[in-house]
């Protein structure tokens, strides 16, 4: 919930984000909230639409995320990365800077694109009987009527003098609940897609595959070495890169039944490449399997076992795999691998 606020309309500005339709609300309002953190409040919608670009950047372009088939916002962004050329881990601030001092026809008039809807419908809590009215919202916002969260102009929005103290006291929170809001949001439109709320800004950092790395060390030096499944090179400890047999991007998470040893060169070139599973499953489940073996066999209370349990319930009780737990495997990868490849993953070629 937005904390309350005895003067302010807060139930208006929770309004802003009922029955919403697309996903530009959460980022306008996220994109204000950046702005007034640092003190500005007479602010240029232009730097406003680069906040939402930047916002949503890593969302769309590393996770792959559905918008819903209506959302613009998510096409334009995607069209702004192909005109710039900018990454598609870029650093937000980066990002911002780019788009802010480009001097591309083509940027700027997808920039302003979000001129046409965003500004004024954010606003419509404040007036029903006008909002699909551009002009009359504009004129009545900028006498600050109904206690409105900003005036709106050409080329600027200026925060109601009223709503800054707030804003400023309250912007963690209020960035929590649009966050909030957001992924349910985005989880509508993507129903099967994993770990939605981690996936909506850009983490500061990886965490590290050490240990990971440490179990497979152990499992190659039992076995005197492992092949790649994708390059039947032979793989020895310490020789090896720890690759997510889904792509992180999607799956966002390290767990030990999706990493497995991979030539290293090869690693770097598949990148976020889905493999298909007709070539490569059954080497990979005959990994997995044979690593769950060695670590049972040789360090039966490795802590790392625990991320099988998912799939595998009762495999603390087995020596062996059964020869049905491929098929189980199988039925928790095979899905996942389409809904990524739905979502724009592409496949190794």
């Amino acid at each position: 919930m937005m904390p309350n606020h005895k003067q302010l309309p807060i139930n208006l500005l929770a309004g802003s984000f009922n029955n919403t339709a697309a996903a530009y609300k959460f980022y306008w309002f996220l994109s204000i909230l950046e702005e007034v953190e640092v003190g500005e409040y007479h602010i240029p919608k232009h730097r406003l639409f680069t906040g939402m670009v930047a916002a949503s950047w890593y969302t769309i372009n590393y996770f792959k995320i559905s918008f819903g088939k209506q959302d613009q916002l998510h096409d334009k962004v995607m069209e702004i990365a192909a005109v710039e050329g900018i990454t598609i881990d870029e650093d937000r601030g980066k990002i911002k800077s780019r788009l802010n001092n480009s001097e591309l026809l083509q940027t700027q008039k997808l920039l302003w694109h979000f001129d046409k809807q965003v500004p004024h419908r954010f606003l419509s809590p404040w007036f029903p009987s006008a909002s699909e009215n551009k002009n009359a919202v504009y004129q009545a916002s900028q006498a600050f009527e109904n206690d409105c969260l900003y005036g709106v102009d050409q080329t600027h929005i200026t925060i109601n003098p009223i709503w800054v103290d707030y804003l400023s006291r309250n912007t963690g929170v209020l960035k929590s609940f649009c966050y909030w809001k957001l992924s349910l949001y985005l989880q509508k439109h993507n129903p099967n897609v994993p770990d939605i709320p981690n996936k909506l800004i850009k983490p500061a950092q990886r965490k590290s595959l050490v240990k990971q790395r440490k179990v497979w060390d152990l499992i190659i030096d039992e076995l005197g070495g492992v092949d790649c499944i994708y390059t039947n090179t032979r793989l020895y400890k310490r020789a090896f890169a720890v690759e997510h047999f889904i792509p992180y991007a999607f799956v966002s998470h390290d767990l030990l039944w999706n990493l497995i040893p991979a030539n290293t060169s090869f690693n770097s070139s598949k990148s976020d490449k889905l493999p298909g599973l007709e070539k490569y499953f059954d080497a990979f489940y005959d990994l997995q399997r044979t690593a769950i073996e060695v670590i049972k066999y040789k360090n039966p209370k490795e802590k790392l076992l625990e991320d099988y349990l998912s799939i595998f319930p009762d495999l603390e009780s087995m020596k062996v795999l059964p020869d049905d737990y491929k098929g189980k495997f199988k039925s928790i990868v095979e899905p996942l691998i389409t809904i990524a490849s739905n979502n724009g993953f592409e496949y190794m070629r």
